[in-house]
């Protein structure tokens, strides 16, 4: 796979390995990320994945970028971590899909020839990759959706949408771990904390995770400590 390195700051570097959403590349950044970890990792500040570029942090005392972008090169092109498979979690997240936390799902489902059940199940059926976290701590890009329940970003966003919002933006689904303001799609409730800076770890998903969705009631909903709010409005 060819790569594309561009220098990101005084001690870091960007990595390009590509273009959208794709298992086998984000495959590929976690490989890498884990060889340079191994074999390098006492170089390194921090390595920040993404969609299709990995993010190197550098201890400028120690090295510097001409040695670093070599070290990016061999293990890019190194068989053992071109066969490295790094360990992935499936981890399992709770939502409530009542029609008083989506807000969008009636919509959605309309516009898709759908029922609101339908769309839950397609929703809650499949096992969505970790591809970044962004945007907010705990804010996990997900993919991808059932092509058949894509929907586009919201003309006009919301001012504020409610923790714990799980919804839908093109291909893509997250959980939105704080109250924010934003313009995607909301289908359900989450009432599994996404970030918490007390915790350890402090979120509960990592890039190159795999998350499925299970649809709870509202009686479990609110026994796992989740909260009806008007703030999706």
């Amino acid at each position: 796979m060819t790569i594309d390195i561009q220098i990101a700051g005084e001690n870091a570097l960007i990595v390009y390995f590509g273009e959208g959403l794709s298992d086998h590349v984000s495959q590929h950044i976690q490989s890498v990320a884990g060889g340079l970890s191994v074999w390098v990792g006492s170089l390194l500040i921090d390595m920040v994945p993404s969609y299709a570029s990995l993010m190197v942090i550098f201890n400028p005392a120690l090295t510097d970028h001409l040695r670093v972008r070599q070290l990016i090169r061999e293990a890019a092109q190194d068989a053992r971590v071109q066969g490295m498979q790094t360990p992935s979690r499936l981890i399992t997240l709770p939502v409530y899909y009542g029609a008083q936390a989506a807000p969008d799902l009636a919509r959605l489902a309309e516009n898709a020839g759908l029922s609101c059940q339908q769309v839950i199940d397609l929703h809650s059926a499949m096992e969505y990759r970790v591809y970044a976290i962004g945007f907010a701590p705990g804010f996990a890009y997900l993919g991808e959706v059932d092509a058949r329940i894509a929907a586009p970003r919201l003309a006009t966003p919301r001012k504020k949408v409610p923790k714990g919002a799980v919804a839908i933006a093109d291909r893509q689904t997250a959980v939105y771990p704080a109250s924010s303001p934003g313009g995607w799609n909301l289908i359900g409730l989450c009432p599994q904390p996404m970030f918490d800076p007390n915790a350890e770890p402090t979120m509960p998903v990592q890039v190159g995770d795999k998350v499925r969705f299970a649809a709870i009631d509202i009686g479990r909903f609110l026994s796992l400590g989740g909260q009806l709010t008007n703030g999706a409005g």
